[in-house]
């Protein structure tokens, strides 16, 4: 199946705010699944490039797989978190894939701490590429009539609560009024001008923390005019889990290490959250609601309370690697972010001849016969294509 069901409200979604963009997504995932179901490891050009624009960031957030109690970015050298590509270098990467228009996210770390963040992103849009960005909207304040003025498409926000819940679970005192300052501020200049772009979409990390209170974000959403407000439930892993990776890391020489920062436990009742979600969906707003993965009682119950957890509500196979490439600070382009796995280089070589390289071709074999690496069963991708 091309699209999960389940996926179907969202891509309906997507289509009434950006049909044409729709459109573009539908035409390229069917070539990635027939790709995928047909094919020996080769690709059509992906749909999608995230751009790891830098490690840093500017928060410490608990739940972090990076910076937060249990993140691997902090065991970093301070030379590795340094590293990032020149603007130089992203102006070559977007020129050698503007043809085939892959939509471009901005992902970090905090990808405004970037220096030439705003720059990239008018470049970007003067190739006719559709661009987005993954912000925890600290630093937006002051910031929002450039970004609109730059063209962005979508601002997607983390946020985890109302203003006492999400200042803790960030710790940072004084961040929620920063982040709805700036988010009101983004949506006072769009008004004036008469802009129905950037898109702000709100998403929420359901956790132990917040997982009570989900439904103050409605009036959140409200207050700072958001499109859409996704809640997307918690990414943890079992040790049992990371131990079972190394088989496979073993064939691809390379470390799954970045999943240990999501080796927790959840400390979330299924049951409870259910009861919250089913409250949510009663409520009329004008704004999409989504939750992601989108459960059923039984399947949220076996996602959170079963240690030997495989999807039985979405197709038990990761499309990722047919359909998004990642672009890490120091050249790799990689299938996944938490692994060390590069389908090699742009610094080396152009992205097109890396996409279907010798490396990635292998990756997506050993993939499609696994059907899923152990560390995949939480991993967001896994849900989306």
């Amino acid at each position: 199946m091309m699209l999960p069901w389940k996926n179907l409200s969202r891509f309906c979604s997507k289509f009434i705010k950006q049909p044409q963009y729709a459109i573009h997504v539908a035409s390229k995932r069917l070539q990635a699944f027939v790709s995928h179901s047909i094919g020996k490891g080769t690709s059509p050009t992906p749909e999608a490039i995230t751009l790891f624009l830098t490690y840093k960031c500017n928060l410490r957030c608990k739940m972090c797989g990076q910076w937060g109690e249990s993140g691997v970015t902090k065991t970093k050298a301070k030379d590795d978190v340094k590293e990032q590509l020149s603007f130089s270098d992203l102006k070559k990467l977007i020129d050698s894939v503007s043809f085939f228009k892959p939509s471009i996210t901005l992902f970090g770390g905090e990808p405004l701490l970037y220096p030439n963040c705003i720059e990239l992103i008018r470049y970007i849009k003067q190739k006719g590429m559709h661009v987005l960005m993954i912000t925890n909207a600290s630093m937006l304040k002051g910031r929002a009539a450039e970004l609109a003025q730059a063209g962005l498409d979508e601002l997607n926000v983390s946020l985890d609560g109302g203003e006492k819940l999400h200042d803790t679970i960030r710790g940072m005192e004084g961040l929620f009024k920063n982040i709805t300052d700036g988010l009101k501020e983004l949506k006072s200049y769009k008004q004036k001008k008469g802009l129905k772009k950037p898109l702000v979409n709100l998403q929420c990390t359901i956790t132990k923390y917040n997982y009570l209170n989900l439904e103050e974000f409605l009036d959140v959403a409200l207050d700072i005019g958001a499109n859409s407000l996704t809640f997307h439930n918690l990414i943890f892993l079992g040790n049992d889990l990371i131990e079972k990776q190394k088989y496979y890391d073993e064939q691809l020489q390379c470390s799954s290490d970045g999943w240990k920062g999501f080796v927790f436990t959840p400390e979330i009742d299924p049951e409870i959250l259910f009861t919250v979600i089913q409250k949510i969906k009663s409520r009329k707003t004008l704004f999409a609601i989504d939750f992601y993965p989108n459960f059923s009682q039984k399947g949220l119950k076996e996602y959170y309370n079963n240690p030997s957890y495989l999807p039985s509500e979405y197709p038990r196979r990761c499309l990722s690697p047919w359909v998004c490439a990642y672009v890490f600070p120091d050249g790799d382009v990689r299938p996944c972010l938490n692994s060390t796995y590069a389908f090699g280089n742009i610094n080396r070589d152009e992205f097109t001849t890396i996409w279907n390289s010798e490396k990635a071709v292998k990756f997506r074999g050993l993939l499609k016969k696994s059907e899923l690496f152990p560390a995949c069963v939480r991993c967001t991708e896994l849900y989306r294509y």
